[in-house]
């Protein structure tokens, strides 16, 4: 498979903190046993915890003002699924892979789809893209696509979503997900009722043709690249959407697509609640968009988010079965690192969630007692569970120190040799 993390390099880094680690393992289980807490079962639980990498992921991003391309960047799909599996290596619960089409357009799916098994990967989720032109269309989305006012607009964007699917047929994918960036910049410029009516007429068509078991994942965002009114800019418009389309069609949360200290976790209770929750694009962002790695900036945040989760998971809340994904683009970092540590600050945040006392919880809850609410969520998520994530990915074959092994490895610096730099400018990444 070339090269990647051996593992022997995997073994020798592992065995150097082992000692360590078991002593800190052992001490966190002696803490949680006295509250009636089985460690064993909260590592199992982060072994058995996945999120899917994007195909476009491994790449660097950028800004609407620049790119600045980083050393052995992956030229092609089959480089980035190099890249994917060594954050799969090192870090063990990443080996769904996102498909986004046609920046990845495979020319031989058989060829791709045994590329990635051989590297302990598969291809879980299709992603379309209307919301840029590429060099080869025939018409522009400048003003729209799947609620373009031009039928042949229209009809361009749907044939491009049911090839999407064609696709992941063939590469054994599961589900579509569909994000637009139609909308309007000006007061006037489009009649909101009639646009929502065009989309989902067109998104009844790509509906039509999901087959036996898929289901489609329609995604909402604030704004951007539309500034003035956006398609389906909250996620009460996704849920209509979705509502309306049936119940294979589902609606996905972007941590990174909403207003300012908007309650995200709210937000996810009720989708739960209405069982229309698709799953999550996980990031985290400061001011708005989702450019930042996962936990990054608002930590708690996402621990109140898996909270949400973990309790749904808990109560078996029928039609919960959530896909989760690390979305970001990554300009001034490795997207490698980042894309490592961030599904590592998702399984933390996972299995702080399962340490909430829901018994007191639920007590407080109902007593109407907003302290000691507060302190059973904080109790759970000031818990060092660092040792539960390492001996995980210990038993799992995976890295004690993913960022180090992999930095120690030299991976970038062979990459770095082997593929020549990328210019560029324009992001790429939305």
């Amino acid at each position: 498979m070339g090269f990647t993390v051996s593992d022997e390099l995997v073994a020798e880094q592992n065995g150097a903190g082992l000692a360590a680690l078991e002593e800190d393992y052992a001490h966190l289980g002696r803490q949680l046993g006295r509250r009636g807490i089985d460690i064993e079962r909260l590592t199992e639980r982060a072994m058995a915890f996945r999120v899917s990498v994007p195909s476009w992921g491994v790449g660097t991003g950028g800004t609407r003002f620049a790119r600045f391309p980083g050393p052995g960047e992956p030229r092609n799909i089959f480089e980035k699924l190099d890249d994917c599996h060594v954050i799969n290596r090192l870090v063990r619960v990443t080996p769904g892979i996102s498909l986004h089409i046609p920046w990845d357009k495979p020319e031989k799916g058989d060829e791709l789809k045994g590329y990635a098994s051989e590297r302990g990967l598969f291809f879980d989720s299709m992603n379309s893209n209307t919301f840029q032109d590429q060099p080869d269309q025939e018409l522009s989305y400048k003003f729209g696509s799947l609620s373009h006012t031009d039928p042949p607009v229209r009809k361009q964007a749907i044939e491009h979503n049911l090839e999407c699917i064609e696709i992941g047929k063939a590469l054994g994918a599961r589900s579509h997900t569909v994000w637009v960036g139609d909308g309007g910049n000006f007061p006037g410029q489009v009649h909101f009722r009639r646009a929502v009516d065009r989309y989902l007429e067109s998104l009844r068509e790509i509906y039509a043709a999901l087959p036996d078991g898929w289901r489609v994942f329609i995604e909402h965002k604030l704004y951007e690249p539309a500034f003035y009114s956006t398609l389906l800019n909250d996620w009460g418009i996704s849920y209509y959407c979705a509502r309306e389309l049936g119940p294979k069609a589902l609606s996905l949360v972007d941590l990174g697509h909403h207003a300012p200290n908007v309650n995200i976790e709210m937000i996810v209770a009720r989708l739960i609640q209405m069982e229309k929750l698709a799953g999550f694009h996980f990031n985290d962002s400061k001011y708005g968009d989702d450019d930042l790695d996962a936990g990054s900036i608002k930590p708690f945040q996402l621990f109140l988010v898996f909270n949400e989760l973990v309790e749904a998971e808990i109560e078996e809340v029928p039609g919960f079965d959530p896909a989760y994904m690390l979305d970001q683009s990554h300009n001034v970092t490795d997207p490698i690192e980042s894309l490592m540590t961030s599904a590592v600050e998702l399984v933390r945040a996972y299995v702080q969630a399962h340490l909430v006392d829901r018994v007191t919880l639920h007590e407080s809850q109902e007593a109407n007692d907003a302290v000691m609410a507060l302190q059973t969520l904080k109790q759970a998520f000031t818990a060092d569970v660092a040792p539960i994530l390492a001996m995980a990915r210990h038993r799992a074959g995976g890295a004690l120190d993913p960022v180090g092994v992999y930095r120690a490895s030299g991976y970038r610096k062979r990459k770095a040799e082997e593929r020549p730099a990328q210019g560029g400018s324009g992001s790429g990444i939305v």
